[in-house]
């Protein structure tokens, strides 16, 4: 007899559509005139739409009949929030739903995501600017916090970058939700953008254990990753601020493997990593441990999905895009455990349901709500070529 128990019921996709449209409608207010034709789950509607179509609010509803015009949409998106409010709405909703399922200790992760900017140099103001990549130095910037839960990653804030930021700045404003939430952290990763003596010590003020990779500053570092086996070594970084001084010291672990001829490379790779943890003994546990980080470029990847795609430089409608976005993978990961995993003893069985199923699911929801067009115009009538 199967120990498994099966499902009694289902979630249609258009319940999903009124998931989302109902959570982002209890978090994010909008002011309505008492005559309006428009409601807030009407622009909701479109915003969630058009991001799980991967098109601009505009496209979708020139191509719906039941939609509003899109100089609604765009003017409530443009005129009804700013970068706060959508920051401190964005990061509740994020979190809405998935605190009640994550455990009592979990991994976080930092990153900084940069989409680069192509347009006019002079209309770069307000954006984050870095060393060049992708033929560009502009970006729009945003720097997000995971929580990492069994190779699930489910978003817990997101913050927008202009120049003046730095890393340790939103490290700072980081910590502080982290120190706002009921959980414990067992260990942050971070990329190495945020190797500096600011952000170490923020970390070793809030006493959390952390893994991150080094970067090759100054001789004596230099030449330690440039001989030598595995091993650990004691090093320190000076920071300066307002004309004061400070040393942090830590430990680096140092990996070293063999190439092998990956990446035509021959030879010994040496890897530095600052950490201090627990459970990182050897070097080869801090490599380990911190290639778990890498699951976040799946987590951006699957943005790039289901973001409603603009043209406009406004940085509180691409900010909003982008919580949406975070925000459809935070509900699929939740509605997955919650609702179609399967309980049953040793744990809940996961039933196959991929992301870019359940988007489309979601965008199939939105086509039907807004009636968007499923015939286009003809100029004679179908020959038998048509029919089957």
């Amino acid at each position: 007899m199967s120990s498994t128990q099966q499902a009694d019921n289902s979630i249609h996709e258009d319940q999903l559509l009124n998931f989302l449209v109902n959570t982002i409608d209890e978090e994010v207010d909008l002011d309505f005139a008492p005559n309006a034709e428009a409601t807030s789950e009407d622009i909701y509607e479109v915003l969630v739409g058009a991001c799980a179509d991967g098109t601009s609010v505009s496209t979708l509803c020139e191509k719906s009949d039941d939609s509003l015009h899109q100089n609604t949409v765009l003017y409530h998106l443009r005129k009804k929030f700013d970068l706060e409010s959508v920051e401190q709405a964005g990061n509740t909703l994020l979190q809405k739903d998935v605190l009640g399922i994550l455990p009592e200790q979990v991994e976080v992760v930092a990153d900084l995501h940069l989409r680069p900017y192509y347009g006019d140099e002079d209309e770069t103001n307000g954006l984050y600017h870095s060393e060049a990549k992708r033929g560009t130095t502009a970006f729009h910037a945003y720097a997000t916090l995971y929580a990492r839960v069994k190779n699930k990653r489910f978003t817990l804030a997101v913050r927008r970058l202009e120049d003046g930021d730095t890393a340790s700045s939103v490290l700072a404003a980081f910590l502080g939700v982290l120190d706002g939430l009921d959980f414990s952290v067992k260990a942050v990763y971070l990329d190495r953008e945020f190797y500096d003596s600011k952000c170490l010590r923020l970390l070793q003020a809030h006493n959390h254990a952390y893994v991150m990779p080094i970067v090759r500053w100054g001789k004596t570092i230099k030449q330690e990753l440039s001989t030598g086996w595995s091993r650990i070594i004691q090093h320190d970084l000076t920071g300066k601020l307002d004309g004061h001084s400070w040393t942090v010291e830590f430990p680096v672990y140092i990996d070293c493997t063999y190439q092998n001829g990956r990446y035509d490379e021959h030879g010994v790779a040496r890897h530095g990593y600052a950490a201090d943890a627990p459970f990182i003994e050897t070097p080869r546990d801090a490599r380990y441990h911190y290639a778990k980080r890498f699951g976040i470029e799946a987590s951006y990847r699957l943005s790039e999905q289901s973001i409603a795609t603009t043209s406009t430089q406004d940085p509180v409608v691409r900010l909003l895009y982008v919580v949406v976005s975070l925000l459809l993978q935070n509900v699929w990961r939740y509605l997955h455990w919650e609702y179609v995993a399967t309980p049953r003893r040793g744990g809940r069985r996961l039933w196959s349901w991929s992301f870019k199923e359940f988007i489309n699911m979601i965008r199939r929801a939105a086509w039907t709500a807004l009636a968007v067009r499923r015939a286009v115009p003809a100029n004679r009538p179908p020959d038998d070529r048509f029919y089957r």
